[in-house]
């Protein structure tokens, strides 16, 4: 257990600055979101924002797949069973992510004049992720341990849970406190 337990820790500490080095913490208040038509410089800056979150979510993905094969420690013909299993739910939780991401969006589109209303939808759809989140983990903890067993169930579990909090810790202190 030693060797995978370095492993963990290493894995998390090189994500963790990863994603400190790619988001720094926002220090400034976003700027109010203009009322009027977006000017080509506007669209020019939205599409260059998207296009990074596109690659950084890439990049994080990636790595997130290469450390949890690092901790995972399979056969091939475990491989063989768990890799379509962690396929399906990358493409599920990246679903989840997009829902995330819109979430994050609207709430820096309304910083500047945020209402009670619009305060509680956007905490009502961070706990709705929350919970998607938390079920498909469990949906995919209890398809791995159908195919792998117990013990490599957990694994992918506390693997996953710790790299997910890792990335949860990123994002929120990169947004502002309302």
């Amino acid at each position: 257990m030693e060797r995978p337990s370095r492993m963990l820790l290493t894995a998390v500490l090189t994500l963790g600055a990863v994603l400190v080095s790619r988001c720094g913490a926002q220090t400034t208040t976003p700027a109010p979101a203009s009322k009027a038509k977006s000017s080509p410089e506007a669209d020019t800056k939205k599409k260059n924002l998207d296009s990074y979150i596109a690659l950084m979510r890439r990049d994080v993905r990636q790595e997130k797949a290469e450390i949890m094969g690092a901790m995972m420690v399979l056969s091939t013909q475990d491989a063989a069973k768990f890799w379509p299993i962690y396929s399906e739910y990358d493409q599920e939780l990246t679903k989840l992510n997009d829902q995330r991401l819109q979430n994050i969006k609207d709430y820096v589109q309304n910083y500047n004049d945020m209402t009670d209303e619009k305060a509680d939808q956007l905490i009502q759809s961070a706990v709705a992720y929350q919970k998607a989140r938390t079920e498909l983990l469990a949906k995919t903890y209890e398809k791995v341990k159908q195919a792998l067993g117990g013990i490599q169930a957990a694994r992918f579990g506390m693997v996953e849970h710790q790299l997910l909090a890792i990335i949860d810790l990123q994002v929120a202190s990169s947004l502002p406190i309302i």
